[in-house]
């Protein structure tokens, strides 16, 4: 099996990498582009570690894509990431790379290959990691395609995500929104999809003791978890959880404080041996933690890799969830900004003091 990485970029890699041309003219704060809203006004990051509002043409959709106007984009936490630190592993934004990929909206072109499938005015939401689906692919023919050595990840250099008014996406990989699921239930399904395949690898059943953080905390206690347990190191983060399900036990991280000692504050909590702890930071510190939290024979399943990389495959699943009422996550989005104020958007969602569960970038 090859190494990811080390092999030649294929023909879906040289299509969307966008540090290949640069098509698109970088807007001052004010611009009148900014104000019209049918400018495809995108928000990225830079080299120089700042957000800036970008401005393409209108993109027209290939044989096998569609385009979409952008309806509700969630800010990821690696979105700020790569603003804040210009990289992740070996993905470096040696070029203004367009952040998002957690996107819904609505399908205004579709390409030749697709209108037998896809019509305009369908609602889709977006999946963001492409595998290359070719017959000599290991990982795509045994159905673990999010582990594809080619894959293009929207919004991951060079490949440009879709914050922005009309992202363009592959046809096969967009999916139909049921009529009692919002764009912004639709875009918080790639984040939920996260969580599901920590839950569905981690092997939580009904009434095990977990020990989770919020990303995973609704899909836990749907799968049947109990109790369980989230740690957060911001007291607000924890407050909110609370709300958000009743009867989650809850614990404060000093992270001055040993591994140790963390993992006995965190058993107290539980109250009983943990069999699970699903550990979605990626810090190294964290991870410590958690194998001094885990009782004899118990698992830790880490969702979190050092802020590098995301899970997919889960989105119909997610969207299923959603659409029969089994995980309510329009909580936690508690903030919503217009595209054209995305660059504000990025500074409410990378300062705790601001409160931000999750940030939506939403255009109407």
């Amino acid at each position: 099996m090859s190494e990811i990485g080390t092999l030649p970029p294929n023909a879906m890699e040289q299509h969307y990498n966008g540090f290949q041309k640069i098509d698109y003219s970088v807007l001052s704060p004010g611009a009148a582009e900014l104000a019209d809203g049918t400018s495809n006004i995108k928000c990225a990051y830079t080299p120089e570690l700042e957000m800036k509002m970008l401005l393409f043409q209108k993109p027209a959709a290939g044989p096998e894509e569609v385009v979409i106007h952008l309806r509700a984009a969630g800010i990821c936490g690696s979105d700020v990431h790569f603003w804040k630190d210009g990289r992740i592993a070996d993905s470096v934004v040696s070029q203004p790379c367009c952040a998002g990929h957690e996107s819904a909206g609505e399908v205004i072109e579709v390409g030749a290959n697709w209108k037998d499938k896809i019509n305009v005015g369908d609602r889709v939401a977006l999946e963001m990691g492409i595998p290359c689906g070719k017959p000599d692919c290991e990982e795509c023919l045994s159905g673990g395609y999010n582990g594809c050595p080619h894959t293009v990840f929207f919004s991951t250099p060079p490949y440009h995500g879709t914050l922005g008014r009309y992202p363009v996406h592959p046809g096969a990989w967009v999916h139909k929104l049921p009529d009692n699921v919002s764009y912004t239930e639709g875009a918080l399904c790639e984040p939920l999809c996260v969580a599901l395949a920590g839950i569905e690898r981690g092997g939580v059943k009904l009434a095990d003791p977990v020990v989770i953080a919020l990303a995973t905390l609704l899909a836990a206690r749907a799968a049947g978890a109990a109790p369980v347990v989230i740690t957060d190191v911001v007291e607000s983060r924890l407050d909110f959880a609370r709300t958000l399900v009743p009867g989650v036990r809850t614990v404060l991280i000093n992270p001055a404080k040993s591994p140790q000692e963390i993992a006995a504050e965190v058993r107290t909590a539980a109250g009983l041996p943990v069999k699970i702890v699903l550990e979605c930071t990626g810090m190294e510190s964290s991870i410590h933690a958690a194998t001094y939290i885990v009782s004899f024979g118990g698992h830790v399943h880490i969702i979190g890799v050092g802020k590098s990389i995301q899970t997919f495959r889960y989105i119909r699943q997610a969207i299923r969830l959603v659409s029969e009422g089994l995980v309510n996550i329009l909580p936690l989005v508690t903030h919503n900004v217009p595209l054209a104020e995305a660059v504000s958007a990025f500074n409410v969602a990378a300062d705790p003091s601001q409160g931000a569960i999750k940030v939506h970038i939403v255009d109407n």
